[in-house]
């Protein structure tokens, strides 16, 4: 059997539950050094370094002449892509759009009738770096992360959009990434990957400039990149590998339980796949199911190997210990495949998304529906949230005193000054009411 149900209130169950709730990890630093090299090597010797590793690791005829894409190079990309591509990016940048305008947020004052004026200033950043992986050397373009990346920092308003990404062994990038690029207005594309391409958007090349915030998916050498830049930039998270939890009752149909657990497992070996049901017999019938639709999928080695070492079923009393224990786990993707989801949604607390109803697959998300695919894992749900144009804004504070205000106010000030030992701090208030 590829995954075993258990209950949650049985030995094995506790120890599957005690995993999950433990399962953070710190980025796997293996390859630190390698990257700190990298990022040695990118800062000293800028482009050189970047076409170097380019040449050595992606393209073996990659030059600092093409390491942008070209405008004849963007212009020829919508030679290549199809009419029905293009109506499907032109949905889902609609839905991506409108749904993160509404998070945009304005800057506000608040004034006082001693003439204190107090308030904040929302400003985007200058620059933005969108790293896109190469996806299996070009053949499977990650065109949502294109939009999912790119267009909230539009939205934030930020001014320069730098996209980096790996050429194929050609020194080609794929053309619905380019197409994908242009639609939300990036034309600033770099053939450049991994830490490399990380560590020339954190500290700037004689080509590629330098950006205030990070974003992008990636794998171990590029989580590692961000991490070691993060403070003097910002990134978006510290990613770990994808998850789902879907908590189902006697409703929920079991294909639709098991070909979610696929859509996540086959992301890589380590994804996570959880249900957790208040229905043994839809417990039961999950690994045969799954069985069943492994043999149709493309990564079916992936998935299988995947739901073999990670995969959980766990069986719960009641929905009300199943949404505790959703909780709890702070899951990426929380699927409610219940009879009334919405009657759940005020009791869930933390989650990167969640999805209500048979009819709402996690896949949606990931694509079309709107909302940001790019969310917290490991349990950080618990205090993080997803990518959204907040990401690329920044906030200022503003202070106006008048002469009457600070009057009114100095003694408090000084008196707090002194408290701390900050003479001086009391000083420049006191020179002002004297």
């Amino acid at each position: 059997m590829i995954i075993t149900p258990v209950s949650t209130s049985s030995s094995e169950g506790e120890k599957t539950i005690t995993s999950l709730l433990q399962r953070f990890q710190a980025a796997d630093n293996s390859c630190q050094k390698a990257v700190e090299e990298i990022i040695q090597a990118v800062r000293e010797r800028k482009d050189e370094a970047v076409v170097e590793y380019g040449r050595r690791f992606d393209s073996p005829n990659l030059t600092v002449e093409t390491l942008q894409v070209s405008s004849e190079e963007l212009q020829a990309a919508y030679t290549e892509v199809d009419e029905k591509f293009l109506e499907t990016l032109s949905l889902a940048i609609d839905r991506i759009q409108s749904f993160h305008e509404r998070e945009m947020e304005d800057s506000w004052m608040q004034t006082r009738e001693d003439g204190t004026i107090v308030g904040r200033l929302v400003r985007p950043v200058d620059t933005a770096g969108l790293y896109v992986p190469g996806g299996q050397g070009g053949s499977t373009p990650l065109v949502s992360s294109v939009l999912m990346n790119g267009i909230p920092a539009g939205i934030a308003g930020v001014h320069e959009r730098v996209m980096v990404t790996p050429p194929d062994e050609h020194g080609k990038i794929n053309p619905h990434l380019l197409v994908a690029a242009q639609e939300i207005g990036i034309t600033q594309i770099f053939k450049a990957g991994s830490a490399w391409a990380v560590a020339a958007l954190a500290y700037g090349t004689e080509s590629i400039p330098k950006v205030d915030v990070i974003v992008g998916p990636g794998n171990q050498y590029v989580t590692e990149a961000k991490r070691l830049v993060s403070g003097m930039v910002r990134i978006d998270m510290i990613a770990g590998p994808s998850e789902v939890l879907i908590v189902a009752d006697d409703t929920a149909k079991v294909e639709n339980v098991a070909a979610d657990m696929l859509a996540q497992a086959e992301h890589d070996l380590l994804a996570l796949a959880v249900v957790v049901t208040t229905d043994a017999q839809l417990a039961a019938a999950i690994p045969a199911e799954l069985e069943r639709q492994l043999a149709t999928l493309s990564r079916k080695s992936i998935a299988q190997t995947s739901l073999k070492n990670r995969g959980v079923i766990l069986v719960a009393a009641d929905l009300t210990e199943a949404i505790s224990l959703a909780n709890d786990i702070a899951i990426e993707h929380l699927e409610l495949m219940i009879n009334d989801p919405w009657s759940q949604v005020p009791h869930v607390r933390h989650a990167g998304a969640i999805f209500l109803g048979n009819n709402t697959p996690e896949a949606a998300g990931d694509y079309v529906a709107g909302p940001n695919h790019v969310l917290p894992t490991m349990g950080t749900a618990r205090f993080a949230s997803a990518l959204g144009v907040e990401t690329f804004l920044k906030k200022c504070s503003i202070i106006s005193y008048s002469e009457n205000a600070l009057r009114a106010d100095s003694e408090h000030i000084q008196r707090l000054a002194n408290l701390e030992g900050l003479t001086a701090h009391a000083n420049s208030v006191a020179v002002r009411v004297k």
